[in-house]
Formats: structure tokens, C-alpha cells, sequence
């Protein structure tokens, strides 16, 4: 009986370790050491040190130069900044950038504006060298297996005849009765509503797969 028992199948409470009346909680025990104080040193440069109220500043120094005259030749000879091209929207008077609104054609003006990327040429290489590859291993599989491509005339007449076939029997699952009350009608509404789902299977089937192979028979 012991043998098979597992823990949570015993009678009574649980057979635990109980610990020892010497590791009581002690005050002071769960509070953090805090590392050792160090002596506080300032290493960055300090900054000049206020001036006395005794010290004076140096008074009566003045400059020669003539501002006006100064400024007036900066206006004069310096090249006239033009202005930021902007546009209003309300009649409020809102302003708003020109150049990052859309409104100026400058991408078009770009040398290689229209001109396909040259990775995107690199890669539509490859795609068309991988597809090349592609249709050179179906070939071979299919000269192998002997099978036989469809044209698209008999494409399209097949998936002609599967939506004529498809309209038939959708006009005749119309024709049931409202109410389905025996086996024989549950049937019949069973076994059109198959024939309707796998002729819309094979509808997509034809119009999603432009190229369509079947074998031949023997």
C-alpha cells in the first residue's frame, strides 16, 4: 500500500521538515546593508569665484568703430536672402512650408525619375531566368510523362461547358421544394449542392491556371 501512494494521496497533513525554534526572525535581520561611506571629492574644474563688493569693473573703455556705417555696408554688399516659398490654404491666413507640402513638382525633375531601379532590373532578371528554368524542367517532365497541353480554345470551351453545366444544375436546385420534410428530397438537395461545389471548383481552377495540362490516354 505504501509503494503506490503518492504524496498528495497520504491522510492528514503533509510529512514536512519543521523547522528549528533557534532560526527565529530576529529584529534588524531583513534590513539592507548599506556599503561603507567614502570621502566625497570633486574632480571637475570649479568655476572663477564671485568678485568682492571692494572690486570695481574696468570704466570708460569705448570703441572706435562706427556700427551704422558697419551695418549699413554688411546690408549693401551682402547678397539679398530670398524667401521661403510657402502657401495659404484658409482665408484666415495659415501659412505652411511650400517645398515639404506636395504641391511643387521636384521629383519629376530628377535625372532618374521614371527609371527602373537597377536592383529591381537585377532581380526581374533572375525571375525570368528561374521561370525560364522552370518551364524547361516541366517540358521535360512532360515529354516524359507524355502528357498534353490544352490550347486556349479548349480552354475556354471547357470552362464554357462548366458554367452552362454549372447554370443547369443551379436551375434545377432552384426548382426544389421549400420545405424539405423527406429522405429522398434531402438526397436529391444533397447531391446538387455537391455537383454545384465541385463544378465551381473546377470553374476557378481553369480560370486561375491559364496553362492547363492532361494526360494522354493509352
Amino acid at each position: 500500500m505504501q509503494k503506490f501512494k503518492t504524496a498528495m494521496k497520504t491522510m492528514g497533513p503533509a510529512k514536512l521538515e519543521v523547522p528549528s525554534p533557534k532560526d527565529f526572525l530576529k529584529k534588524h535581520s531583513k534590513e539592507k546593508i548599506l556599503p561603507p561611506k567614502k570621502k566625497f571629492e570633486w574632480n571637475e574644474r570649479r568655476k572663477p569665484p564671485v568678485p568682492l563688493r571692494t572690486e570695481h569693473p574696468v570704466m570708460g573703455i569705448q570703441s572706435e568703430k562706427n556700427f551704422i556705417n558697419t551695418n549699413a555696408a554688411d546690408v549693401i554688399m551682402g547678397v539679398a536672402k530670398k524667401p521661403k516659398p510657402i502657401y495659404v490654404d484658409k482665408r484666415t491666413g495659415d501659412k505652411h512650408d511650400l517645398e515639404t507640402s506636395g504641391l511643387v513638382p521636384k521629383y519629376i525633375n530628377k535625372k532618374d525619375y521614371g527609371v527602373t531601379p537597377e536592383y529591381i532590373c537585377k532581380r526581374n532578371e533572375e525571375v525570368k531566368k528561374a521561370q525560364e528554368e522552370y518551364d524547361n524542367y516541366i517540358q521535360e517532365n512532360l515529354r516524359k510523362a507524355a502528357m498534353k497541353r490544352l490550347s486556349d480554345e479548349e480552354r475556354e470551351a471547357v470552362l464554357q461547358g462548366l458554367k452552362k453545366n454549372w447554370e443547369e444544375v443551379h436551375k434545377e436546385f432552384q426548382s426544389l421544394s421549400v420545405f424539405i420534410d423527406s429522405i429522398p428530397k434531402k438526397i436529391r438537395k444533397q447531391k446538387l449542392e455537391e455537383e454545384m461545389k465541385q463544378l465551381e471548383h473546377d470553374i476557378g481552377v481553369l480560370e486561375k491556371h491559364k496553362v492547363i495540362y492532361i494526360a494522354n490516354k493509352k
